[in-house]
Parts: structure tokens; sequence; C-alpha cells
């Protein structure tokens, strides 16, 4: 199955990297949390994707472009005037990536439609470029298979970062705890499975994937949740990618189900 990512905003609030190249550009480990975000997908067999670009997109395609060249062994012969260049060995994934401009201000729902050609008529995962997750894959497009729905999201709680009031009706504050993981509303978490179908629910570039199609969905009873009760984490300020930095480094990244180190960036 394809795999449809969403790598196309301007990924405002981490503007310290943003500036300077696409939000899942930006490197977590030396290299980018898009590659992550693929390498997680690539371990349960799916290795062709489909990266729906915008904001600097010029960025990704000259990345995947010398992706092979930088993570290859090579020889550059120029004797007798000849420009030969020989691959010895690459560390290189084998990996099918298609990646589209999908329009510089285009909306979540409108970066999806214009990749319907290259999608065609199949069954295809969508995610977001900055959020990486331990879901296991296979089972989440099992969940999905076994409802016939048009659309699974993978939906997580999050845990919260406020003190929990017990406030009685005298106003006095009888407790206090720190918020857990149980006290967070479930949340869309993108992983998501979906019908070639919903193609159908969007409309133009000005579509947001999030409000009218999955709305529309919900009230058809085709949106489905697969609740991952483990590790998911986006990527939207500096802070969240020094955590993300951290627990690479300590060897304790729970996204990382591959064996290979992660490669020091060029």
């Amino acid at each position: 199955m394809k795999v449809v990512l969403l790598a196309g905003g301007f990924g405002s609030r981490i503007s310290e990297e943003s500036q300077f190249k696409p939000k899942p550009m930006i490197e977590i480990g030396g290299m980018p949390i898009l590659w992550h975000i693929m390498k997680e997908y690539a371990y349960y067999g799916h290795t062709e994707f489909i990266i729906c670009a915008g904001y600097k997109q010029e960025y990704i395609k000259e990345w995947f472009a010398n992706y092979f060249l930088h993570h290859s062994d090579v020889t550059f012969d120029y004797r007798d005037n000849k420009n030969e260049m020989t691959v010895h060995c690459s560390n290189c994934e084998p990996w099918r990536v298609t990646v589209v401009d999908t329009g510089y201000n285009t909306m979540t729902g409108g970066r999806i439609k214009r990749v319907q050609k290259y999608v065609g008529d199949e069954s295809f995962f969508m995610t977001y470029g900055d959020g990486v997750c331990d879901v296991d894959i296979n089972k989440l497009l099992e969940f999905h298979k076994s409802h016939g729905k048009i659309a699974t999201l993978t939906a997580v709680k999050i845990a919260q970062d406020k003190g929990v009031l017990n406030i009685g009706g005298d106003n006095a504050v009888k407790s206090f705890r720190e918020k857990n993981i149980g006290d967070g509303a479930p949340i869309n978490a993108g992983y998501m499975v979906l019908e070639p179908e919903i193609f159908d629910y969007l409309d133009g570039d000005d579509c947001v994937f999030e409000k009218t199609p999955l709305e529309k969905l919900v009230s058809e009873g085709q949106l489905m949740s697969y609740v991952h009760e483990g590790f998911w984490q986006c990527m939207d300020n500096v802070r969240e990618k020094q955590m993300l930095e951290k627990l690479l480094a300590s060897n304790a990244a729970p996204w990382k189900k591959w064996e290979r180190e992660v490669p020091k960036g060029v």
C-alpha cells in the first residue's frame, strides 16, 4: 500500500528552523523527522511514499535527489577524459518516493486531493509529516479491513501538563494532583487508513481535511478510530524536538524499531 505524507505546511510554531526548511525536514538524530516516519512504515513492509509538499518543496526534492549519493560509497573516475561514477555499496532504503508540489497555501484536504492520480483506486495510508508513533501499522490495517468503513484514524491520549484541582462548593481546593494520561481526551494522531472513496469528500485547495470531510464521515458513520495506548509525539516546537532528540540519543526512542542506527545527517 502507498503511504501519503502531508509535508507542505509552514511550521510557524517552530520557526527557528522552519524558516530555512519545511517542518518535516527538521532533523532529529541527524535525519529529518519525515525520514523517521517513513522508516516506521517501511519496517512493516510499506515502502512506496507520496509526499504532499508545498512550502519550500524544492528542499524536499533536493534532499531525496541527493540521498542515494550521500549514503553510498562511490568512485569518480575522470581519467582519459572520462566522467564516470561507480557505486560500490549503498545504505539507501529500497523505497519509491514521489514528491508532489501540492501548492504553497493549499489546505490539508486540498493536498490529499491533488495526489489522487498518484494514489490510484486503492486503499492507502495517510499521516502528518511531523509526528512519530510506535503504533503497529499492520494491526491498524487489519482493524481497518475488519469494519469496512471509508476511514480509520489512530486515536491517542496525551499526558496533560497542568495540575488537576478538586474544588468544593465553597471554592476551597479539596485536593491537588498532577494530570496524567487518563485525564486527556483522545486526539487524532494521524496514522490513518483511507479508502479511495475519500477523494469524493475533498473539494478544492481550501478544503481542510480535519473539518468538513471528517465531520461528514462522522455523520455518515464512516469514520472509525483505532485506539493506540503506546507512544505518539508531534514536533511542534523546539522543546518537543529536544525531547525526541534525547530519546534517540539514549537509545530509548519507542518508534525506532529498525536495527540500523540513525545515520548522521549530511
